[in-house]
């Protein structure tokens, strides 16, 4: 790696020392708002992993997520904490790779239904296991986990997540990726191996979100599957993602700020009508920003380029 290649590591890694001190000085109302917006940061961040480059649309995150949630549940008190966060990892990267394998061969609206469904599917599943085998739905996760220690496991996991994708975008991995965005048929025919490209950042993209689910149990006490297993995460992660810009490593980020500001509001204030505002901002979102908050700033410098060049050599 040259000088230039380390500004962006150097970067993400300056911007996590300013931001680790925050919870020695944030109250409680802003330390739970800091957690929310972190926990998204690296869940978007994630799913831009694969779904940036590939153009699949994935709306797993929840069953993934969920299984992170239920592995600190069941393990938490068996394990210690800092065996729970890898096995998470382990079980989120199997159920990936299994799921993977499966379901990569579908594309377009085919693989959006199938994530949908997988999501469900765990979320049923793991209701009729509790009912059956313990008797009832949903267990207390009594974990002495504080919301400082929350925030700082996070900021940890968005700083790898973010080196993780800085590293992937320069491989070969990530080259393979961007030809299969671009057209599959053809990146198939270039030699490259589809399935395995796919599947490995997909992997890679699940053990994130299964592990932050890990992380964000300890937080409500409480959990059943419809807490753990919320569709809702899954697609305020997609709009999250879609306003920022998935096709850059920090696109993500400029859409989980302002949203998970907007998303707390509309929360506190319209509770009962919460759904129905979030299927309005989908609709927003990808009209009027259909290539996110990245698109406007290249869409700018473009404009920007231009007027300077006719500066540069006004016409005769």
């Amino acid at each position: 790696m040259t000088a230039k290649d380390w500004i962006v590591p150097l970067a993400i890694l300056a911007a996590a020392v300013v931001l680790a001190p925050l919870p020695l000085v944030a109250g409680s109302y802003w330390m739970a708002l800091l957690v929310n917006v972190l926990m998204y940061a690296v869940l978007a961040t994630a799913w831009a992993l694969f779904s940036g480059p590939t153009h699949y649309v994935s709306l797993a995150t929840a069953a993934f997520f969920g299984l992170g949630a239920y592995t600190m549940a069941f393990l938490g008190e068996k394990l210690p904490l800092a065996l729970v966060y890898p096995v998470a990892a382990l079980i989120g990267a199997v159920i990936a790779t299994i799921v993977g394998l499966s379901t990569l061969r579908l594309s377009g609206v085919y693989f959006v239904i199938f994530t949908f469904g997988l999501a469900e599917l765990v979320r049923q599943l793991v209701t009729w296991a509790e009912a059956k085998y313990g008797g009832t739905v949903g267990r207390f996760v009594f974990i002495d986990v504080t919301q400082q220690g929350i925030y700082w496991m996070l900021l940890g996991m968005l700083v790898l997540v973010l080196l993780t994708g800085f590293l992937v975008q320069r491989s070969r991995l990530g080259w393979a990726l961007k030809a299969i965005g671009e057209d599959e048929t053809v990146a198939r025919h270039a030699g490259i191996d589809t399935t395995v490209s796919k599947v490995a950042v997909f992997v890679i993209s699940a053990t994130f979100m299964t592990v932050v689910g890990a992380i964000m149990a300890p937080r409500w006490t409480y959990i059943d599957p419809s807490i753990a297993f919320n569709p809702i995460i899954s697609f305020q992660v997609l709009i999250m993602a879609l306003l920022g810009g998935a096709a850059r490593l920090y696109g993500p980020i400029l859409g989980v700020v302002p949203l998970a500001i907007l998303f707390e509001i509309l929360q506190a204030n319209f509770p009962n009508s919460f759904s129905i505002l979030l299927g309005l901002a989908f609709l927003v979102i990808v009209y009027f920003v259909p290539s996110g908050i990245v698109g406007l700033i290249d869409q700018g410098r473009d404009v920007l380029g231009r007027a300077g060049r006719r500066r540069a050599h006004p016409a005769e």
